[in-house]
Parts: structure tokens; C-alpha cells; sequence
């Protein structure tokens, strides 16, 4: 009997996500090609690895037995790949990495730039994900690395698994419409508190930080426009629909047409790299980690450590 690796790292999503439909999500893949691989499987082992309980499916005993194997196998196969890792003089890894829009604007460019001229066989993927898809997706294996952001005001928590590294530390600014708010100087919360706002709901990072800040000022903010992107949340604003905050790295996707104003009592957000701690030794992942410290340093962002 051989087994296929690439099978059972699809059985062993489908035990994790319970679903054909989610599995080919994850593994982004159709549905079909995922239940044909699974079939497969099957003739393979020449057990019955699935069983249909009413229009669901399910794993039978000697699925979810070979389903906990594989679990052990791909670990094995990870520390595999970091072991010849290790051991070539040239980094010639890939890479996937999770980004976020404004990141993907302005700290990635100069960050594959460092490591292009430093490693030039390393091949890096980025892929948009937003900050929750990327700590499941990172957690997952789906990406090695995935940028994200956290606030003090509304700070997270990582599962053990994984680990971040501070990259920099930004500073949110006040976007209001040009040439019409009597705004000269830094700005105070509680002179906000009769305005609308353009931003993220309280379902976002971001938006519970807003509104934790919001309301130790004395206030709860009126969100009339509910936008997650900073560069969408500018145009509104220059539209003359509200105000919005933006940070240090979004400050390049700024529109004509909106003033930025500093705060009195400055919020900040701290961005992050994201990986698992199981990997926190592989040369490829070290060397992103060095190439984006240094990025972020060039851009202006306070330099940091790991957590």
C-alpha cells in the first residue's frame, strides 16, 4: 500500500473542518476535486474511509484513525523540510505569506526587494487575508507567515501555537475633509463626539479599539459608514462623509482632498509577523523576518522584538 501525501493532508483537513465544502475552501480547491481525491483514498487503503449519514458526510473509525496518523506524518514532513532547509548554503524555500491591503501597499514591496537581492532563489507568494483569516490560516498551515495588526486598546491573544514578532509600531491620524474642518492642530477625542465616522464595525479589531478609546473619552462614536479598507474610508471622507483615523503605513493611499491631523493623545497599533512557533527556526522564515525588520525601519516604523 502507498500512501499519497498530498491525500492525506485532504483527509486530514476534512476531519478538521467537517465538511467537503470547507475543505475545498481551505485547500482551495472545488468540491468535486476534493471528494474525487478522497475516492482515491479510499481504493487506495481499500477501506471505507467515508460514510453519508443523512446528506451529510463523515469519517468511519478507519478514517478517523488514518486521519490522526496523517496529522503526525505532515508534522514529520514539516520538520523534514526544515531540515535540508537548514542544511543548504542557498535559501531556495517558498514562502506564502498573509497580508493585509495596506501592508500589501507599502511594507511589502521594499520587504521582497531586501530579499531578492539577499536571496534571489527564494520565491515568496503573498496572499490578501484579512486579520482573522490570517491567525486560522497560519495556525493551519495554509500560510507560513501572515502580517497582522494589533491594538492596545483592544489587544490580542495568540494561540500556543503560534508566535509574533513586532515589526513596527504605527501611529493612527485623524482624516477629515480638506479645507473643511476648523482643525489646525493636534486634536482631542471628546471634540469628535459629534461627528460621523467612517470606519470598521465593532466586529474588527479595529473597530473595538475605536470604541474602546471612543467611550473612555466620554463617548460613543456615530459610525454612519461601516468600511474596513483605510484607502475606501478616505475617498468617503473626501466625499464629505465623515472622518475616519489612518495609520502611519496607510498614509500613502491618501486621497486628494483630506486633511491628516494628529491627535492629542496619539493611538497606536502594533503590526506583526505571524508564524508558528514549530517553525520559528526555519532559515527562510528568519530571513523574511530580517527583510521586513528592516523594510518597516526604512519606512520610519520603531523597530521591536519578538513577543
Amino acid at each position: 500500500m502507498e500512501l499519497s501525501l498530498h491525500r492525506l493532508r485532504i483527509l486530514h483537513e476534512f476531519s478538521r473542518r467537517g465538511t467537503v465544502t470547507e475543505t475545498a475552501a481551505v485547500l482551495h480547491y472545488t468540491t468535486s476535486a476534493i471528494s474525487q481525491q478522497l475516492d482515491a483514498m479510499e481504493r487506495e487503503v481499500g477501506l471505507e474511509l467515508l460514510e453519508r449519514v443523512g446528506r451529510r458526510v463523515r469519517l468511519t473509525e478507519a478514517g478517523r484513525v488514518l486521519a490522526e496518523q496523517a496529522a503526525e506524518v505532515l508534522v514529520a514532513e514539516e520538520r523534514a523540510r526544515l531540515a535540508l532547509e537548514r542544511a543548504q548554503e542557498a535559501l531556495t524555500a517558498k514562502l506564502t505569506v498573509g497580508v493585509l491591503a495596506t501592508i500589501a501597499a507599502s511594507l511589502v514591496p521594499p520587504t521582497l526587494a531586501i530579499l531578492a537581492e539577499r536571496h534571489p532563489e527564494m520565491h515568496v507568494r503573498t496572499r490578501e487575508v484579512t486579520p482573522e483569516e490570517a491567525v486560522t490560516a497560519v495556525r493551519d498551515g495554509d500560510l507560513d507567515l501572515a502580517f497582522v495588526l494589533d491594538y492596545p486598546d483592544s489587544p490580542t491573544s495568540w494561540d500556543l501555537a503560534l508566535e509574533s514578532t513586532l515589526v513596527g509600531v504605527e501611529q493612527l491620524r485623524l482624516v477629515v475633509p480638506g479645507g473643511r474642518c476648523d482643525f489646525d492642530g493636534p486634536v482631542a477625542l471628546t471634540d469628535l463626539a459629534d461627528h460621523s465616522w467612517v470606519v470598521s464595525g465593532d466586529g474588527t479589531d479595529f473597530g473595538r479599539a475605536l470604541l474602546a478609546v471612543c467611550r473612555r473619552a466620554g463617548f460613543e462614536p456615530r459610525v454612519t459608514h461601516q468600511v474596513d479598507e483605510q484607502a475606501t474610508a478616505m475617498a468617503m471622507v473626501a466625499g464629505g462623509l465623515g472622518i475616519t483615523l489612518v495609520a502611519d503605513l496607510g498614509r500613502a493611499l491618501r486621497p486628494a482632498g483630506v486633511d491628516v491631523v494628529p491627535l492629542h493623545d496619539p493611538l497606536m497599533r502594533r503590526v506583526l509577523l505571524l508564524r508558528r512557533a514549530a517553525t520559528r527556526d526555519r532559515p527562510s522564515e528568519r530571513a523574511f523576518l530580517d527583510a521586513a525588520l528592516e523594510a518597516a525601519s526604512s519606512l520610519g516604523l520603531e523597530r521591536g522584538g519578538t513577543d
